[in-house]
């Protein structure tokens, strides 16, 4: 390696001697980055799994149709009941673990007052999965 010198006659003449310190530090690095990632390249552990073939399990929830007629009458899945009843069906449906969902579907005729009953005694029985069922406008 060339170091300075005093010498005038040399100091003007170029370098001709490559510097080696960056290239030295640049193979360290290297070296460390070798060193550090290499063993985790190697060292796998070869474990046997246990192979198995599972379905998922999908808990669909229940779905009520729930209709009320032009006169206010009131059907659960096409059975007609009084209020009382439907009240005392949505507590029971209200405590199972998976809650069904209702479809609720009114006459265009019926009183809106059948319809927020039917709506208060569904939510004070705590289910929160409400439909509105509707038929599409045709042209």
């Amino acid at each position: 390696m060339a170091f300075a010198s005093f010498d005038s006659k040399r100091a003007s003449a170029p370098m001709a001697e490559i510097n080696m310190v960056p290239l030295i530090d640049v193979m360290l690095v290297l070296l460390v980055i070798f060193i550090v990632t290499a063993p985790l390249l190697t060292n796998a552990v070869k474990l046997d799994l246990p192979k198995v073939s599972s379905q998922v399990n999908e808990l669909k929830p229940d779905k009520v149709e729930f209709g009320i007629d032009a006169a206010g009458q009131r059907y659960w899945n096409g059975e007609p009941l009084t209020r009382a009843e439907a009240v005392e069906r949505f507590k029971a449906e209200g405590l199972k673990a998976l809650q069904p969902e209702i479809h609720l579907r009114a006459d265009q005729n019926v009183a809106y007052r059948a319809v927020a009953e039917t709506l208060a005694d569904a939510s004070t029985a705590g289910l929160t999965r409400v439909g509105f069922v509707s038929e599409p406008e045709r042209h």
